[in-house]
């Protein structure tokens, strides 16, 4: 991923850097932005189609999951940067999976998520892929979000019940602590009687 992003700044470096000459020498020439698009969108696929090529020979289903899963992650990436780029790396990769579907398919073999993860990738337009990916997103981040006000509600539900808990246990205390001082004065008063009674009859001598 640091690699696709390095790539995409350099480039975009580059590409902004000619921008400002051309500006120099031709006043008023504009950007070509879809050039500008397909190069970003072509330095960003090159490395993931580099990846895929290299497990032609080794056949490695998992690491072909493992592939497309970082190529998942990078149209998310990419969305949040621009979609048009993320489109036309979707269309590149894609391409590059059709042109070599054999291939695909004979490092996918029986893998029921490699496969799936190949026709997530292949069996819709590239467009459409983008919006799907740009839904994820957003209800990942409503989600996200929802769950943050849960648990500061939830938070601020679990503080107010330790408060009350907390004057609830002091008022108990209080209670037990009357309780026990009037006990203390009729033990006290009990043991005073018990003991004047005693003296009396002492003094009697009975």
């Amino acid at each position: 991923m640091k690699k696709m992003i390095f790539a995409v700044m350099a480039i975009a470096a580059i590409s902004f850097t000619t921008s400002c000459g051309n500006k120099t020498q031709q006043a008023g020439e504009a950007v070509d932005s879809v050039a500008l698009v397909d190069s970003l969108a072509e330095a960003a696929a090159q490395e993931d189609i580099n990846a895929i090529s290299g497990l032609f020979e080794s056949g490695d289903t998992a690491k072909l999951q493992e592939t497309l899963a970082a190529v998942k992650e990078k149209v998310v990436a990419l969305i949040k940067e621009n979609p048009e780029i993320a489109k036309e790396y979707v269309a590149k990769v894609q391409n590059f999976l059709k042109e070599n579907a054999d291939k695909v398919k004979a490092v996918a073999g029986d893998s029921e998520a490699a496969v799936a993860a190949v026709a997530a990738l292949t069996e819709i337009e590239p467009a459409q892929v983008v919006s799907s990916f740009i839904e994820n997103v957003g209800d990942a981040a409503t989600e996200v979000k929802d769950a943050a006000v849960d648990a500061a509600n939830q938070k601020a539900e679990d503080a107010k019940a330790a408060a009350n808990q907390k004057v609830e246990d002091a008022k108990a205390a209080a209670e037990q602590k009357v309780e026990d001082t009037k006990n203390a004065a009729k033990q006290k008063a009990s043991d005073a009687i018990d003991n004047a009674a005693s003296s009396a009859k002492s003094k009697l001598g009975l």
